[in-house]
């Protein structure tokens, strides 16, 4: 039994949960599911990132303290995640005094090894983003996650991490996969950038309460997003079954934040003499009916309003298959509600249904143990998650061609009842290795197929996927 930690981003509260958090959260939940599946000791976390200026402003206009604040907001991410049946171990949230101690250590440390030191930044910092920015990382002059704000020339003293000390360092550890970089063209566009050169990174604020004090400078908070980073470390410091899990085995999250994950965050533990996580795997963005998801354009999908359309199970299958976690793609309700048609209510749905059936018609229900396993490892190791399910939903449509062609009622007439009784055992062993498989995607689809096909005596069901009404 191998041990395997697996996080998401933390998201900002100052955000609703939308496709995309639901997204990266789902791809997550079943790398975890499928490592337990596989009897491996799982630690997943994931949670909220609660400190920052956009914090400090939205409690304001909400007439709450921030505290207040980021309690009532961090609470629709956990409800959000409850409905789309999530197996998270452990809900991180950066408020938590827990936390803001790691932090506070850490950074400690990586003071009194020399790798911090104080400034003044002067440069271009995005509001919206909170963050601060190289002229490389605009688009005609505005950052490209924030169009509509332009963003402000920035003055202060901070404290500075010495990013640049580790150019080499983290251009080696790539190059001999003491961490690795997925996919293969996020790797190349950080090496590419990498090999351009690294500039300082201011770590603090110095007109920010709401954040995280630095330990030898109370007139300063943390950079919310040093801050954020640091979660992934803290838990394993103060959650109690979340000791020894350390270093991350997978970090998911989106190519936008990238950089922070792949670099600096890899620069902060080579400064504080602490192991690197094995992969860091970014995902690509995805737009909605081919325009980018915007509150202003009303397009922006909540995954409540999924599950409450589709189902729990049809929600988490829809999500996953629809797009790839190496690219950029495209979200379509029509084709949500298309697949589900396809794939569910007349592909898998239905494949079972007939089996069942014929099982209790004819071999009296009665059929042997045993199952053709279906795997999926391989899609599963190169995050394929959309190519997983590909094949599952290949191979139960494979049975009900089968079935077609072979015509097992027509034995029956012909008193053939052992061939019969032959080609519906084998269908009904390869509907227990798809339903093994589809585990980590659509637990509770995988455990009504595999009680099903369980008992002494098996006997038709109801559908899995009713259709829709049109």
């Amino acid at each position: 039994m191998g041990k395997f930690y697996i996080t998401t981003p933390i998201y900002y509260v100052n955000d609703k949960p939308h496709l995309g958090h639901a997204y990266t959260t789902l791809c997550a939940d079943v790398l975890a599911r499928w490592h337990r599946q596989q009897g491996d000791k799982v630690f997943f976390l994931t949670g909220t990132d609660e400190h920052g200026a956009k914090v400090e402003q939205a409690a304001q206009s909400s007439g709450l303290t921030p505290q207040e604040f980021v309690d009532k907001t961090s609470q629709t991410f956990k409800d959000a995640w409850a409905k789309l049946g999530l197996s998270y171990d452990y809900f991180i949230r950066t408020s938590q005094s827990e936390h803001e101690k790691v932090v506070q250590d850490l950074l400690k440390r990586i003071y009194d090894r020399g790798y911090i030191y104080a400034g003044e930044y002067r440069g271009l910092y995005c509001v919206g983003c909170e963050k601060f920015l190289q002229e490389g990382d605009l688009v005609n002059g505005v950052c490209q996650l924030h169009p509509n704000e332009k963003p402000v020339t920035q003055k202060e003293k901070n404290y500075f991490f010495k990013l640049s000390a580790f150019r080499e360092k983290l251009l080696k550890a790539i190059e001999q996969n003491k961490y690795q970089i997925f996919p293969e063209e996020r790797k190349n566009e950080v090496v590419g950038k990498l090999k351009q050169g690294l500039e300082d990174v201011s770590i603090s604020r110095s007109q920010v309460t709401w954040g995280v004090p630095v330990p030898w400078d109370d007139t300063q908070t943390v950079y919310v997003w040093i801050d954020a980073l640091i979660n992934y470390y803290s838990a394993t410091q103060f959650v109690s079954n979340a000791q020894g899990f350390w270093p991350t085995q997978v970090h998911l999250l989106g190519k936008d934040i990238l950089w922070f994950h792949a670099v600096i965050w890899e620069a902060l533990l080579m400064a504080a003499d602490l192991s690197l996580p094995q992969i860091v795997a970014a995902h690509g963005f995805f737009t909605v009916d081919g325009q980018k998801m915007s509150k202003s354009l009303g397009n922006v999908i909540d995954p409540a309003d999924l599950v409450n359309e589709f189902g729990l199970e049809a929600t988490r299958y829809l999500i996953l298959s629809q797009l790839s976690f190496t690219t950029d793609g495209d979200i379509s309700l029509n084709r949500f509600r298309e697949r589900y048609q396809s794939d569910l209510a007349n592909g898998l749905g239905n494949t079972f249904s007939r089996v069942t059936n014929m099982a209790e018609k004819f071999c009296q229900g009665k059929v042997s143990r045993g199952e053709v396993e279906l795997c999926i490892d391989k899609e599963l190791d190169n995050f394929k998650f959309d190519a997983a399910l590909g094949l599952i939903i290949r191979a139960s449509r494979l049975i009900d061609r089968q079935i077609d062609e072979e015509k097992p009622w027509n034995l029956t007439k012909k008193s053939d009842n052992k061939k019969a009784a032959e080609l519906i055992e084998g269908w009904i062993k390869q509907l227990r290795g798809i339903a093994k498989a589809l585990e980590p995607f659509m637990p509770q689809t995988s455990n009504t197929i595999q009680q099903a096909l369980s008992t002494d005596t098996i006997t038709k069901v109801a559908p899995l996927f009713p259709r829709l009404n049109s």
